[in-house]
């Protein structure tokens, strides 16, 4: 894209602000992190429009040693062989323009960065959060979910005892799916950051999966069919889900549908990865109807079962995750219901490049 665009937030319906605080405790002003409980304000986005992105990872290709930013770090453990590492003894708030550089072609490299310890991160505050994501991409705003009062840009999931505000559908055997993030978006978020306010003593884990490692599972001679093949991701059912009373209730900006490629090419690590997931894609473009939900199918009973493509996080006070939404999925574990404990999360979700086909010359319209 030759222009670039800032996304601008224009407030068209008077800022009326539904304000939703949990009654889990006797005085949510008890509360360390009450001024960041999620409100859902009634005010309204125009459509998002196209910008371009510039990857930091790519920065950090040129720098002497791409890893310096760990050469403190008191332990650098691998969580999986395909994915994830947890790091100790780095102080994620203190890294300046270059360490972020390099946090992001790590994380490009591993698909999920987990840091631990990070209490100061954490209650810097949402005007931190901001600065912190703006280095990464545009801030993207979700369409329907709660954020702290005047913080749009952080996203915010939250249950306790007598409220949730997550996008679940109760009617599932299982609270498990998995998904990337906004997919639906014409340019989907690229590295993202996300840490715990407040959990459960235990449960509400976060499982992750390599979309690399799923896509280099599969046959050759299917990969280069998947190649070919784009798919339409919508945020239609998220919306009408919020239309229908559920989440905060509102709408903030009309969902979108938009066309990727079924396989996408990192832009700065190269790798392929498949880019569908069964909470935003609908069909894949071109196909019968039975042909698209065959293959989606099996791709997508091929992410839930791959065990060893995948690691779960167990979260711990002060541990800030993060991961890159082009080659990797995740779900988040909803085991906690019956403790009546809260669990409180923090998003912040800079956007990236619409996707790249790994396949020249693919068509995306």
């Amino acid at each position: 894209m030759s222009q670039t665009v800032t996304q601008t937030e224009v407030k068209v319906d008077p800022p009326a602000t539904l304000v939703l605080k949990s009654p889990v405790q006797a005085s949510e002003d008890e509360y360390r992190y009450s001024h960041l409980l999620p409100v859902f304000s009634q005010a309204h986005y125009p459509p998002l429009t196209p910008f371009t992105h510039s990857d930091p990872g790519l920065r950090a290709l040129e720098h002497p040693n791409p890893r310096a930013f760990l050469q403190n770090a008191t332990s650098v453990v691998e969580i999986t062989p395909r994915l994830g590492t947890e790091v100790r003894g780095v102080n994620l708030a203190e890294l300046d323009s270059n360490g972020r550089d390099q946090l992001a072609l790590e994380v490009a490299r591993r698909g999920l960065v987990v840091f631990r310890d990070q209490h100061d991160f954490i209650d810097r505050g949402p005007d931190f959060y901001k600065a912190w994501g703006s280095h990464f991409g545009r801030l993207h705003i979700h369409p329907t979910s709660g954020h702290p009062e005047g913080y749009p840009e952080v996203h915010l999931v939250y249950r306790d005892a007598n409220s949730t505000f997550n996008f679940e559908i109760s009617d599932s055997i299982t609270s498990t799916v998995w998904h990337t993030d906004v997919s639906y978006e014409l340019q989907p978020p690229g590295l993202t950051t996300f840490f715990l306010l407040s959990q459960p003593e235990t449960g509400g884990d976060t499982l992750f999966t390599s979309q690399v490692s799923t896509l280099q599972k599969l046959s050759p001679p299917f990969v280069a069919f998947l190649r070919t093949l784009t798919a339409v991701h919508s945020g239609v059912e998220q919306a009408n889900f919020s239309r229908s009373g559920k989440r905060g209730g509102i709408v903030r900006r009309e969902p979108v549908e938009h066309i990727h490629p079924v396989v996408r090419k990192h832009p700065v690590t190269g790798e392929e990865a498949l880019y569908v997931n069964r909470q935003f894609t609908r069909r894949i473009v071109g196909l019968k109807r039975e042909e698209s939900d065959n293959i989606l199918r099996f791709l997508y009973d091929h992410i839930d079962k791959s065990g060893d493509n995948q690691a779960r996080l167990k979260w711990q006070p002060g541990t800030v995750a993060v991961w890159d939404n082009r080659v990797t999925a995740h779900s988040a574990i909803v085991d906690y219901a019956d403790s009546k404990e809260r669990r409180h999360g923090a998003r912040i979700t800079p956007q990236a490049e619409r996707p790249i086909p790994a396949l020249d010359g693919l068509k995306l319209e």
